[in-house]
């Protein structure tokens, strides 16, 4: 049997959905049984007219439970910015996860279902629902965004950056600031979803130059993904995992340390980024694939000569 939901929290739930409601729409939830302590909270921001919500919550579902487009609260689509933590969501017969990093496109005039697996924080970012369908032509409103690609990148920092309280503050930005940052948001998006649409293998068999490129494109894709490895880049290819570690000692190098090169990078250049300076390194550290603190940190000091900790203090000293 799960934890006890005591009436302190049923309190505490209640007040959180109808936040959530203000800021979200007509959003059905449902407390998580495998909780005794609920937590929850929700902030709204607005820039320039441009709404973002920023949700923290260890709720069991939350769902869209009718659809409609001719209420108020429908006439945005949600860009769903994952910070910590993991959730499903559903929508059109799909199910898509997020990890922290992700993004993901979801229609509020449609039903959704969100499952939170745990405690997790996310940022919701309120796009007008026609000039999305307007920017997407025809194409579904719903989707997870390609992982890596640059156009993901840069929408991550702003997002970043306009969710920051100390940006957005009590100053209030005019509307030519909000519609600006929904322009390149919806310019970002197309193919940001685009990329990850595009399937992964040519029906022609590729030439070892350029099934060499293709793995380096899935690796730049999947980097925080804990299920990257060898065997599972071999099987997306349809290779042994044989023939991928040949593919690599012919550029004389190996699969797992090109990945966890790669990994390392990413790490090193969230270290120096202003924007993230709120995470802890161990939070960084985990968002591009580590699990292991102290093999993380031997590995980190092997690459680049010096510890994580001082390779961010030396990074902020040069800002200065």
């Amino acid at each position: 049997m799960g934890p006890t939901f005591f009436s302190d929290n049923a309190a505490a739930f209640e007040h959180w959905s109808a936040s959530l409601r203000s800021a979200c729409g007509r959003l059905a939830t449902r407390p998580s049984h495998h909780h005794g302590l609920f937590i929850g909270d929700v902030c709204r921001r607005d820039f320039g007219g441009l709404g973002i919500a920023h949700v923290r919550t260890n709720a069991g579902h939350i769902a869209r439970l009718h659809a409609s487009a001719d209420h108020g609260d429908d006439q945005y689509c949600f860009l769903i910015f994952q910070r910590s933590g993991c959730q499903r969501i559903q929508q059109m017969g799909q199910t898509i996860e997020l990890t922290p990093g992700d993004l993901a496109l979801v229609d509020s005039a449609k039903i959704f279902e969100i499952e939170p697996d745990g405690l997790i924080e996310n940022v919701s970012t309120h796009l007008l629902r026609s000039t999305v369908e307007e920017q997407l032509k025809g194409r579904a409103v719903f989707g997870k965004l390609s992982r890596n690609c640059v156009s993901t990148r840069l929408i991550r920092t702003l997002i970043h950056s306009v969710s920051d309280p100390q940006f957005c503050g009590s100053v209030r930005y005019p509307q030519e600031d909000g519609d600006a940052m929904q322009s390149a948001l919806l310019a970002l998006l197309v193919p940001a979803l685009t990329d990850q649409a595009q399937p992964p293998v040519m029906g022609r068999k590729l030439e070892p130059s350029e099934l060499y490129r293709l793995v380096i494109k899935l690796v730049d894709e999947q980097l925080q993904e804990a299920s990257l490895s060898p065997s599972h880049l071999a099987r997306q290819l349809n290779l042994s995992v044989r023939q991928l570690y040949r593919l690599f000692e012919e550029q004389g190098e190996t699969v797992s340390r090109y990945i966890q090169g790669q990994r390392l990078e990413r790490v090193a250049h969230d270290l120096c980024a202003y924007e993230l300076s709120h995470e802890s390194i161990t939070q960084i550290a985990f968002k591009w694939g580590f699990f292991d603190a102290a093999h993380f940190s031997r590995a980190f000091k092997r690459h680049f000569g010096v510890s994580p900790r001082d390779y961010r203090m030396n990074a902020s000293m040069a800002d200065q």
